[in-house]
């Protein structure tokens, strides 16, 4: 069915331009009619712009979670004031990016050929997760589309707050513990070889200790081409691992099994799943479908497969709670609100208590952990200096014993 480009006026008197399929010419214009839209112009599609355009479509990049969130929030403020349409085509204009204003426009464009919201998202998948576009359908169908919209901006802005307190909460000791092992290598690389070179001409044994610190110094000089390769290595090595199913799983399990980053895990992993399935109840999403979709976006092996579990105990007849409870990942506290929820008939409300609760608790966790993790890292500095001093200072001490001064 070949293409047809359109130019027609709407009821409001306003222009609109697109694209649609159809027999002929005269069967877009009665299309087009039944659209109530006035027919200026129709005339054959080009097929060489459109494929020009869908190799773009190929090739550009995707929303980043910023820039999904500020569209988000765009067209939840602007669908309540301009009909769909313009609010695209003003966001699309607002937009500096060029792949950002291509992304949108090809969603206006599909909006204007006659296509749900949600179907035009999906010409753009890789921008528009399955669980969004799910919220999004879910509002067009129910007529609520505006407070669905408002309701995602608030979670992708919530799971942003979230992302944002963890890059935080990672920065400083990163960049500290970086910061540490250059001092460290710059020892034993520049200073150490030229304070060797004094004790050459002694002809006594050097300390235990100062021969320690020597061999590695030599090993780091001399050697470092060598252990930057190995690490290049077992970095490809790792990464490749983690492609079977099995290894992943099995690290996956073993990180959860750490006393802090294990824990740090399981409550994100489970805040972000109550605050998503909250926001998904109070859309009018079947639990079932908001569940396997949010299954999809668990990196950690583990919880995923937990999740799996949790769909299949609801689909046989089970209640959430109970599934919850059964899988045995997930903290107890969100266990009891659903089930609070479930009973009284406000399962999104508990969720989104315990979502609120849990990010709380992430905040008080990193805090603390912070607090101990920063003066430790500064600990085991200073004692890695303070033992390549006292490999210098030893064979000094033991030269002074040996003249008598």
């Amino acid at each position: 069915m070949p293409d047809y480009d359109y130019l027609a006026i709407d009821p409001a008197g306003k222009e609109k331009r697109g694209s649609l399929s159809a027999d002929s010419a005269e069967d877009a214009r009665v299309r087009l009619d039944q659209r109530k839209l006035f027919v200026v112009k129709v005339e054959p599609g080009k097929p060489k712009a459109e494929r020009g355009r869908a190799l773009l479509s190929l090739t550009r990049p995707k929303l980043t979670a910023k820039q999904l969130t500020l569209f988000t929030r765009q067209l939840s403020t602007l669908i309540e004031v301009s009909p769909l349409e313009e609010a695209l085509r003003t966001i699309s204009r607002q937009s500096e990016q060029d792949h950002v204003r291509a992304i949108v426009t090809s969603v206006h464009g599909g909006v204007t050929e006659g296509r749900r919201l949600a179907d035009a998202m999906a010409a753009e998948a890789k921008s528009f997760p399955p669980l969004y576009r799910a919220m999004v359908s879910a509002g067009e169908s129910s007529g609520s589309l505006p407070l669905i919209m408002d309701r995602l901006a608030e979670l992708l802005e919530r799971q942003a707050q979230v992302r944002g307190k963890v890059t935080t909460a990672l920065a400083y000791p990163v960049v500290l513990a970086l910061v540490a092992i250059g001092v460290v290598f710059a020892l034993m690389v520049f200073v150490v070889p030229k304070v060797v070179e004094q004790f050459d001409t002694v002809g006594q044994q050097l300390p235990l200790l100062t021969r320690i610190v020597i061999g590695i110094s030599d090993l780091l000089s001399g050697y470092w081409w060598a252990l930057l390769a190995f690490l290049i290595l077992a970095g490809l090595a790792g990464w490749q691992a983690m492609k079977d199913e099995k290894i992943r799983y099995s690290a996956d399990r073993l990180l959860l099994r750490l006393p802090l980053i294990g824990r740090l895990i399981r409550d994100l992993h489970a805040a972000r799943m109550a605050r998503t399935l909250s926001t998904m109840i109070a859309s009018r999403l079947p639990l079932l479908e908001g569940l396997a979709l949010t299954a999809q976006t668990v990196h950690n092996r583990v919880l995923r497969r937990a999740s799996d579990d949790i769909v299949e105990a609801i689909r046989g007849g089970g209640s959430l709670s109970a599934a919850l409870r059964r899988a045995g990942v997930f903290p107890p506290l969100l266990v009891y609100l659903a089930a609070s929820g479930e009973a009284a008939g406000k399962l999104d409300t508990m969720l989104e208590r315990a979502a609120d609760y849990l990010e709380r608790e992430f905040d008080r966790f990193t805090a603390t952990a912070l607090s101990l993790l920063e003066p430790a890292i500064i600990v085991v500095m200073g004692g890695i200096v303070a033992l390549i001093v006292l490999s210098i200072l030893l064979p000094i001490l033991q030269l002074q014993s040996l003249t008598g001064v």
